[in-house]
């Protein structure tokens, strides 16, 4: 039985995680699906048409979809489902003001993806990331290891980019990290960052940290101010392409994404950003690391900011 993945929402992220996850030629088949009428079968088409150039098989199938559920039966049997359904942030938004209308939206895909597709792991990019997270596992009643978002490996890279950047090395000299929550209470963890080894406080000055760390914060809205319309894809889609692939192959791969967090320093009951095992069933485990004290309390001022948000999504 080959695999099979689905991405819900073919806007900028949706096609481009798809066209990524189609190159990766690892599936038998993506499902691209969307509410606009004929815009994922075009895609696909599309889609289709550059296999013979990229030289991969996987097919990708297009399917609009209804306000009831319809269509929603091309994504049975799907091993991964990728939502990124939603409205895009505009220049001046924050991510929380997209709470009301993209909770909507999040809840009525999880319904229809824990109907047809119940096997499945969901890995979440819409907006506001940690409270869609989280209302797509109340909405899809999925095990909560089988529900998780990605932030932390889109604002790791961010990081990752500035301080390479900064500093004229190449991107894979660089290691960072990021915890906590995709937004205002993001946990950079500079005690973990290095550069070919070298702690990156040794190579800039603490005022430059914290400059790229705000950097890395706003690094979306960045990205929305520059385009007007629209927000960031191509980045984002590489990491939710990422984690698919993680799940697919079942390889354990340590990252650093959304997921719940149950007694992981010293918090419980809340979806934030950590460093997970991912593998076919999802987070295999937390994988905690040893951070700063001041690294540690940011971290659970993080999830005691995610929380109170999370426990209002149950209503939406």
């Amino acid at each position: 039985m080959g695999k099979k993945v689905t991405v819900v929402g073919a806007g900028f992220y949706g096609s481009t995680t798809a066209q990524r996850l189609a190159e990766y030629d690892i599936f038998d088949t993506v499902v691209l699906t969307d509410i606009v009428e004929g815009k994922p079968e075009g895609l696909a088409l599309d889609l289709n048409q550059s296999r013979p150039i990229e030289g991969y098989e996987t097919k990708v199938v297009g399917q609009t979809t209804g306000p009831n559920g319809e269509g929603y039966d091309a994504i049975e049997g799907s091993d991964v489902v990728v939502i990124t359904a939603g409205l895009p942030r505009k220049p001046g938004m924050s991510r929380m003001d997209l709470l009301g209308v993209n909770a909507r939206i999040v809840r009525q895909v999880s319904e229809n993806v824990a109907k047809y597709a119940p096997n499945a792991v969901v890995i979440v990019v819409s907006n506001p990331l940690d409270e869609m997270t989280a209302l797509a596992q109340i909405a899809t009643g999925f095990p909560k290891n089988r529900v998780l978002g990605q932030a932390g490996m889109l604002d790791t890279a961010r990081f990752s980019h500035f301080v390479a950047e900064t500093l004229a090395v190449p991107v894979a000299s660089v290691r960072t990290l990021t915890l906590g929550s995709h937004g205002d209470t993001m946990v950079p963890v500079p005690s973990k960052c290095t550069v070919n080894g070298k702690p990156l406080a040794e190579l800039l000055s603490a005022d430059k940290v914290e400059e790229l760390v705000v950097r890395t914060r706003n690094g979306g809205a960045e990205v929305v101010a520059l385009l007007k319309t629209g927000s960031a894809y191509y980045a984002p889609s590489a990491a939710a392409a990422r984690m698919a692939r993680a799940v697919a192959e079942d390889s354990g791969a340590v990252l650093p994404v959304c997921a719940w967090v149950d007694g992981e320093y010293g918090i419980s009951g809340v979806y934030l950003g950590v460093e997970a095992s991912i593998g076919a069933t999802g987070v295999k485990q937390v994988v905690e690391t040893d951070l700063t004290e001041s690294e540690l309390a940011g971290l659970k001022e993080a999830a005691e900011a995610v929380r109170a948000k999370q426990a209002d999504v149950a209503t939406l």
